[in-house]
């Protein structure tokens, strides 16, 4: 072991990636195995631990991998470097690009997920945007390794780079194409003299402008600004994946051409300026993911429900946050739909078909209309056979209706880890004590006493984040007693606006899990009492007006009880401004 770990020359990367490998080994055999890679390492670590060394350390690691994680690992060098890439986006463009085995069993999306965890405990990605319950909501990749992996990529004629790592980019036979910048500006390529860059842009453009795009399976683009390839997308009649993230210059006139790509499979437009889908949509049969999320769309045609392969549907208008898709009858047609996100219900019949989506596992619902009883006892009736749903968000939208709707289901889906109620009720389900696997839960405008909700909550064996926000309990005062056991929880959001809740208030062996702790003060009344209690407290964040003298108050009362902790049992206090 002293051995490797001279050769590593002390490097954090290498010694992580050269540990991660050697884990991987666990036989009988294992000692060989370490030799043989101590062999491989050779010496230049060892003397020169330079950059060159580094990728030495990381291609041997690449090397060892599994032939089924090496694909998934090349594809990553379609993402810029330094990006955060969402974790769902990811699986389901590696499923989209015939890199996932089936496995007996398993779907599909389940064996990625196995991938996107071995490649994290590897340590060949990064986890970001770690969820309280411990799940890795994103990842990123390190710079030389990016580096390494676009180098493979290319080798393998795997992806073809415009801008960002690219170099020597072969513009032949290109099955997978992403592009990180405008290469149309001199102003990109630094290097070389004037003439040498101009020359060199030119190069570009003119094999740009030459490329053969009838191969291409998988087109994305990181450039805010768009990419001259927007207007022939028409050119790409096989392309099974496009990624157009955060494109502005994605306009109405390009869905008429996206909607004949017939064998799109993940199409994104996320964060794009469209204001419309044309019907044809509907023509995408193998479509997968559809998301237009924070776009300018109010809706979908009804056509979508032709989506028979759709498994994940995402909607959202940047700038009407209260704009909804209503959804069309014929849903129960998307027998593979998966995810359904913040879509209109007013209608009994579309209320009965959810409960025919058998593969649900996540759903946010907006009620326009929750004083329909029809459209309720359906819906309730659904819900109770949405086996699947691990996620699951009600909102009223009226405002002073009641969704006691919820009280009426005739079993709950056991298996939900998320759950969030926005709008007035009577009590809690009792159903909520039988979640077990409940990770997460959020409430609004529930306006319950605060006993009806600890009392419940308090005993949900997996509970570790709990968010309490606007109206969502009556009392002036919430106090945390010892009798509320909370036995996992570890972050509370108290975010409420309403002027009469006065005081937080944590007893003596009440909370004992909880490390972190966010609380608005929206008036100059509110206190936080009991703050020592709070043994294993690591972070607190105070949001509100800077000159609240309730605030200022807290925060050097805080000083005060990290001054009388222990080194290591200190907590941070973070003040964000409202």
């Amino acid at each position: 072991m002293k051995t490797i770990l001279d050769k590593c020359g002390g490097l954090p990367l290498a010694i992580v990636n050269i540990a991660s490998l050697l884990s991987s080994y666990n036989s009988a055999n294992s000692r060989d195995m370490w030799e043989r890679v101590c062999k491989s390492i050779g010496s230049q670590m060892e003397s020169n631990p330079t950059l060159e060394g580094m990728r030495q350390i990381i291609t041997l690691s690449y090397n060892h991998m599994p032939h089924h994680l090496k694909g998934c690992m090349m594809y990553l060098s379609s993402f810029p470097e330094d990006y955060v890439i969402d974790k769902t986006r990811l699986l389901y463009r590696w499923i989209a690009e015939g890199l996932i085995t089936k496995k007996r069993g398993l779907t599909l999306l389940e064996v990625a997920e196995a991938y996107f965890d071995e490649l994290i405990s590897r340590n060949m990605i990064l986890p970001a945007n770690i969820s309280y319950d411990g799940r890795v909501q994103a990842c990123q990749v390190h710079d030389m390794m990016l580096e390494v992996m676009v180098s493979k990529s290319q080798e393998a004629n795997f992806l073809t780079l415009l801008g960002g790592q690219s170099k020597g980019t072969s513009y032949d036979k290109i099955r997978r194409l992403s592009i990180h910048r405008d290469d149309r500006s001199p102003t990109v390529v630094k290097q070389g003299s004037k003439r040498e860059r101009v020359a060199e842009v030119q190069r570009t453009r003119h094999g740009v402008e030459a490329m053969n795009l009838e191969h291409v399976r998988s087109l994305s683009m990181f450039q805010p600004q768009g990419h001259k390839l927007l207007d022939r997308l028409d050119k790409f009649p096989l392309l099974r994946v496009l990624d157009l993230e955060d494109c502005k210059a994605v306009e109405d006139r390009h869905m008429d051409i996206i909607c004949r790509l017939f064998l799109l499979k993940f199409l994104s437009l996320q964060g794009t300026d469209i204001t419309k889908v044309p019907s044809e949509i509907g023509d995408l049969e193998h479509l997968q993911i559809l998301n237009v999320y924070n776009t300018h769309l109010t809706g979908l045609p009804d056509t979508v429900t032709s989506l028979e392969k759709l498994e994940c549907l995402y909607i959202s208008n940047k700038n009407k946050w209260d704009a909804v898709w209503r959804l069309p009858r014929g849903l129960k047609k998307m027998k593979a739909l998966g995810m359904l996100d913040k879509v209109d219900l007013n209608d009994a019949q579309v209320a009965q078909e959810i409960g025919e989506l058998s593969q649900l596992r996540e759903l946010c619902i907006i009620l326009t209309c929750s004083d329909d009883d029809s459209v309720l006892q359906e819906l309730a009736s659904a819900l109770g056979r949405t086996y699947s749903l691990r996620w699951l968000s009600i909102v009223d939208h009226g405002g002073t209706k009641k969704l006691n709707f919820l009280l009426q289901l005739p079993s709950p889906p056991l298996l939900l880890r998320y759950l969030r109620i926005s709008g007035m009720v009577d009590k809690l389900p009792d159903w909520i004590k039988s979640l077990t696997h409940l990770t997460q839960i959020n409430f609004s405008a529930t306006k319950l006493r605060i006993d009806q909700l600890l009392g419940v909550l308090c005993e949900l064996p997996s509970l570790v984040d709990m968010v309490l926000w606007r109206y969502s309990y009556t009392d002036n005062e919430l106090v945390a007693r010892p009798e509320y056991r909370f036995p996992m929880l570890k972050k509370l959001s108290v975010v409420s606006d309403c002027d009469e809740h006065k005081v937080l208030k944590f007893e003596e062996g009440s909370m004992q899990m909880l490390e972190k702790l966010e609380y608005r003060f929206d008036n100059w009344e509110k206190r936080i009492i009991g703050i020592k209690n709070l043994k294993s407290l690591k972070e607190v964040i105070l949001i509100g007006n800077m000159h609240n003298p309730a605030l200022i108050r807290t925060v050097e009362k805080f000083k005060t009880e990290n001054n009388s902790r222990a080194e290591g049992m200190q907590f941070n206090v973070t003040v964000r401004k409202d």
